[in-house]
């Protein structure tokens, strides 16, 4: 008996490697990284960041999940702006395109780039999971996407780096630039590493008349059970000659922001992570106040709240990210377009709720 349990432990064991080589989706594990940043072959934060739950933690999860008036989740699927890639503005001004999460195009001193593209249904590797996306549509077809300068990812959750979108788009991509080790994954699915630039936390690559630099952030990286913080997680400097972008990419607050804007700002715009986050994990995300705080410690003249508008990854009502900032900084500064909204990096962006009639209107 104890022989036949053994066999099925092994069989079992061997059944789940397989899959964790064999399916593409989980990304590879990078081999034999060098970095300051790693101790025993693992990245760390700069700073202490504790993500163990507790039993009672765990138990009020379970409740709040349960909870049947919760308003995680919109009543109907968000409206989006459709973008017309053969438009012409007419302006010489910075044009940005939030996608929803913390999907955005930035158009540039002539230069097109996507940062963290994840187009898919749901943030996951099984194709049957239920987390899907609150809009019904991209604002946009995938094969009118035009050419792509950059692809610039912050780090390998699924909600960031999604296999089917990176198969979509790869061949019209020119260059892929990623935090380290982030370039393993890209390569199993087919992008050459000829067109793959890895940085580690404080390293630069020039692109043209664009720097982009590799900066730190507080949160961690892995795609399945063996991979935990093989890769680098990062936030990214960009700077071109029409302006200084910052992108903050999933991160608890640190006082890594006030380094970055003495060193880097002031910035003419931040994207700042605001979005699923809960005070039971406090380190790797955000609360709204926090957010407020980066934006103060960055320097910036104005800044877009991300990582929110598209899935459920928490237990916070689905509009209170953006409510919170309309409300925790001067509403000039604060920009909050709809999906496949252009805003323009010249002061004249109409600030708007739209949230707001969206659930007025499902109120009624």
């Amino acid at each position: 008996m104890k022989k036949t349990m053994l066999l099925s432990l092994v069989g079992m064991a061997a059944v789940t490697g397989t899959i964790l080589t064999q399916y593409k989706p989980l990304g590879r594990k990078p081999k034999s990284l060098q970095s300051p940043n790693q101790v025993n072959g693992k990245f760390r934060n700069q700073y202490e960041t504790p993500m163990n739950f507790s039993a009672e933690d765990m138990v009020s999860m379970a409740r709040d999940y349960r909870d049947v008036t919760s308003l995680r989740k919109p009543s109907e699927r968000l409206p989006i702006v459709p973008i017309d890639f053969e438009e012409k503005t007419g302006s010489s001004f910075t044009r940005i395109y939030w996608l929803g999460h913390s999907a955005l195009m930035v158009q540039m001193d002539g230069k097109t780039m996507l940062v963290d593209p994840m187009f898919g249904r749901s943030p996951s590797p099984l194709p049957f999971a239920k987390n899907e996306r609150f809009s019904e549509d991209l604002p946009f077809d995938l094969e009118d996407l035009p050419e792509i300068d950059v692809v610039l990812l912050t780090h390998d959750h699924y909600d960031h780096l999604d296999y089917g979108t990176i198969l979509a788009i790869k061949d019209k991509v020119a260059m892929f630039i990623v935090p380290l080790g982030v370039g393993s994954h890209l390569k199993r699915w087919g992008v050459g590493a000829e067109r793959i630039v890895e940085r580690d936390w404080n390293e630069s690559y020039t692109f043209g008349n664009w720097t982009f630099v590799c900066t730190p952030a507080r949160h961690f990286s892995g795609r399945s059970l063996t991979d935990r913080n093989s890769t680098l997680w990062a936030s990214w400097v960009v700077l071109g000659e029409t302006d200084r972008l910052f992108f903050s990419g999933d991160s608890g607050y640190a006082p890594h922001f006030k380094m970055i804007g003495e060193q880097y700002g002031p910035f003419d715009f931040a994207a700042l992570e605001c979005g699923q986050y809960d005070v039971r994990w406090p380190d790797v995300h955000m609360q709204p106040e926090e957010t407020a705080q980066a934006f103060r410690d960055l320097r910036a003249d104005q800044m877009m709240p991300i990582h929110w508008g598209a899935f459920t990854l928490s237990f916070h009502d689905w509009f209170d990210p953006a409510e919170q900032m309309a409300s925790l900084l001067p509403k000039e500064v604060v920009l909050t377009p709809k999906i496949g909204e252009r805003i323009t990096l010249d002061g004249r962006n109409d600030t708007t709720t739209w949230w707001r009639e969206l659930e007025d209107a499902n109120k009624r």
